[in-house]
């Protein structure tokens, strides 16, 4: 999988250092990655991989937990050390031939006892090209023999340690100009890496392994150079350079560079590989509401209408694929990421509430449902994906021949539905090794189609969608991550409150107090996986501030005041971990965290918002909702701190501009007291979140009961009284407050007249 396409323009700025580098490296150019990325053919035919790799047997089951604890430290004949990892995806690679080991001590150990270099792959669940590479080299006992002899060979799950893969993709794109997944690594004991690339089939890895082994042991000075200039330009990377404050011209450029980046006829930025980065859509909705520039929310609603047409949304099952590998959002990499979930109905629900539009609405509801139905967990919590692949194919579960829709639908409604959905007889799937249509088709809309969907065509596509159930299905990705449960729970408290709809509400209470129940440690600090029973893994920025957002989110929805005291816990706790104190942001290790090459520092936003403007915007809610100067403090520190990167990449961290634009309105605080059993008074409430009005913070004093933790955190909100036995809205500045509105055309008539 390709990293987002911004990142990669970010990087070309980062090359200061490189000049003696990439002459050092030119004698291994001859090794760089070979993956060709799939393109779109002109009309309906899509260019795609059919899975021409070499033919893997379907996985066979797992040993039991009493039969791996008795297995030998080394896993025994059948296994490696990673049978026993909780990572689906270390554990995927538990019958691979070769000899790996999960990051850790004594990796490292053994490799400097040994005088070996260390061979890293990094890559996740659910990633298509990261099987690709697993059946063509690391199931391949030749392979297998040149790691086990010469190298200590080491897997990462990137999902569970961000950290290690932005350090060592960061490497990966200096090195090479580009990055994906899966991430190839060649490295000192001591971790400082000397070569990068992506994927690598079979013939490449049996010339560049002992290649890089008789390197490693004829020409080890230059090894150490090149490791020399490689540290060098990884802390340039992370030093902030900081610039002036920030203000509403940043906003402007950002908009303005949006402007040039955008597809006018298919949506979206760029040309191709094409994200979603639904982030993006956010920062402009805002935009259009802070300017009334209707440009912006028309390069929204047809980006978001491109998407959901589409092969990149899932026409049959709902919810959203990864990416498109073409510029018409036709032919995705086929995971389905709960981040992606969560980021596109946000956007969709944000847009419904500007225009008001059902077709956005739908597009959430839908999202929303298939996350329910696919990735929502008995105990609670988000599981973190689907895989690409089933049965060896990579979108397999997903494509569709002809004759299975007429054996399905019968031949009159097989025809409406196949003309909707743009189906051929010869398919309209390519395969990219052969270049031949493959006779299966991928659902989608024509750019030009109606999007209103007839009361037939919904039950045609039931019935497909019950027929595909029987299917063997994509591998679900079970582990639960802090981080990406954060914004999903976002996703369901902002659909609640905007919708009103109570089961969405349960949904993101129950992912919440999972959260805090099984990601949490005895101190107070978040662990970053559960799987299974069992929690672990240290905590990164990301999983402190995602779950502050969503703890946020969800105190609105449902103005339960712990959810708020929570967020202002972990937000003090995450200032302690993570905070830059010299430069002003956060690391996105914490201070106790295990020391890399670097403390990696994340400015950009890219697939996902980082760490550091989700803070930014958690901070500043924080500072309108209590009061305290802290958060004051820490997010100028982080503006500054980040002054200089928005500088020289206008559209860099959106969410940071988001943050900033909250300030720059002059948030209203909206305190509500009432009976929160009174009808009257959860009609404010609906009032209030039915409208978008994102420089706004929600406060509730419920005068059915006293809630002294709620007062302590919110002292300004002793004051605030029900006026004659009604419903009461304080709208509030700074915490200085206007004339109170004690009837519900009073305050609509505020609320219209809101920014």
């Amino acid at each position: 999988m390709k990293v987002s396409f911004k990142k990669r323009l970010i990087f070309k700025e980062k090359f200061s250092a490189f000049f003696l580098l990439f002459l050092l490296f030119a004698k291994f150019s001859a090794f760089a990655n070979s993956k060709n990325t799939p393109d779109s053919l002109p009309g309906k035919t899509i260019s795609k991989t059919n899975g021409h790799y070499p033919e893997k047997p379907l996985r066979l089951p797992l040993p039991s937990p009493d039969e791996i604890e008795k297995l030998p430290s080394d896993g025994g004949e059948e296994f490696n050390r990673l049978i026993f990892s909780s990572s689906p995806y270390l554990i995927q690679h538990a019958r691979n031939p070769i000899n790996w080991y999960p990051w850790g001590e004594d990796a490292f150990v053994t490799a400097k006892k040994l005088d070996r270099p260390i061979f890293l792959s990094i890559g996740y669940t659910t990633c298509h090209w990261c099987h690709v590479m697993e059946n063509e080299s690391f199931e391949n006992h030749e392979v297998a023999a040149f790691l086990n002899r010469d190298y200590i060979s080491i897997k990462v799950d990137r999902e569970e340690r961000p950290d290690l893969d932005h350090i060592y993709m960061s490497v990966t794109q200096m090195m090479t100009g580009s990055g994906g997944w899966p991430t190839t690594i060649i490295m000192s004991p001591d971790k400082v890496p000397f070569f990068a690339g992506t994927y690598f089939p079979k013939s490449s890895m049996l010339q560049l392994l002992p290649h890089f082994s008789r390197v490693w042991k004829e020409d080890r000075e230059k090894v150490e150079e090149i490791g020399k200039a490689i540290i060098k330009s990884l802390e340039e990377i992370q030093s902030v350079h900081k610039g002036g404050d920030l203000n509403s011209t940043h906003l402007d450029a950002c908009y303005h560079y949006l402007q040039k980046d955008y597809d006018k006829e298919l949506g979206g930025f760029g040309n191709k590989p094409k994200f979603p980065t639904s982030h993006t859509l956010s920062f402009l909705l805002r935009y259009f509401k802070r300017t009334g520039e209707t440009h912006a929310l028309n390069m929204v609603e047809n980006t978001l209408r491109k998407i959901r047409q589409g092969g990149i949304y899932d026409q049959i099952g709902f919810g959203i694929h990864r990416y498109s590998t073409d510029s018409k959002w036709l032919v995705p990499h086929f995971e389905k990421m709960l981040y992606d979930q969560a980021l596109f109905s946000i956007a969709n629900l944000e847009c419904y509430l500007i225009t008001k539009d059902p077709f956005y609405l739908r597009n959430c509801r839908e999202t929303l449902s298939y996350v329910q139905r696919k990735l929502s967990s008995k105990p609670g919590g988000f599981y973190s994906a689907e895989d690409a692949d089933s049965e060896g194919e990579e979108g397999g579960f997903y494509l569709w021949k002809m004759d299975e829709i007429f054996e399905i639908l019968g031949q009159d409604d097989a025809l409406i539905f196949a003309n909707e959905y743009q189906f051929q007889s010869e398919g309209n799937y390519l395969d990219e090794v052969s270049q031949k249509l493959t006779g299966k088709n991928i659902p989608h809309l024509s750019l030009k189609q109606s999007l209103l969907k007839s009361q037939n065509t919904e039950i045609l596509r039931k019935r497909l969608f019950e027929a595909r159930e029987k299917r063997v299905q994509p591998q679900l990705d079970d582990k639960i991550l802090t981080d990406w449960n954060g914004l999903m729970i976002s996703a369901f408290a902002r659909s609640a409150g905007a919708l009103g709809d109570s089961s969405y509400l349960i949904t993101a209470k129950q992912s919440a107090n999972f959260c805090l129940k099984n990601l949490r440690k005895h101190d107070g600090k978040l662990v970053k996986r559960w799987r299974q029973g069992k929690a672990g893994l240290p905590s990164h920025l990301d999983d402190y501030a995602f779950l502050i957002q969503g703890l946020l989110d969800l105190y609105e929805a449902s103005l339960e005041s712990q959810y708020l005291i929570e967020a202002d816990q972990l937000t003090k706790l995450a200032i302690k971990l993570f905070e830059d104190k010299e430069r002003g942001g956060f690391f996105l290790t914490a201070i106790d965290g295990e020391k890399l090459l670097v403390r990696p520092k994340e400015f950009y936003d890219g697939a996902i918002p980082s760490g550091n403007s989700v803070m930014a915007l958690n901070l500043a809610r924080l500072l309108k909702i209590t009061g305290n100067q802290l958060y004051n403090q820490k997010l100028l520190s982080l503006f500054s701190a980040f002054a200089g990167f928005i500088e020289k990449n206008p559209a860099g961290a959106e969410v940071l501009l988001q943050a900033l634009d909250f300030m720059l309105n002059s948030p209203v605080e909206l305190v509500v007291v009432g009976d929160s059993r009174s009808n009257e008074t959860q009609d404010f409430i609906r009032a209030i979140n039915q409208r978008f009005l994102p420089s706004k913070i929600l406060l509730f004093k419920d005068t059915f009961k006293s809630d002294p933790a709620l007062i302590k955190l919110v002292p300004f909100l002793k004051n605030q009284q029900q006026i004659n036995g009604q419903p009461t809205v304080y709208p509030c500045r700074n915490q200085t407050c206007d004339k109170p509105r004690t009837n519900l055309p009073a305050l609509l008539q505020f609320l219209d007249q809101q920014n």
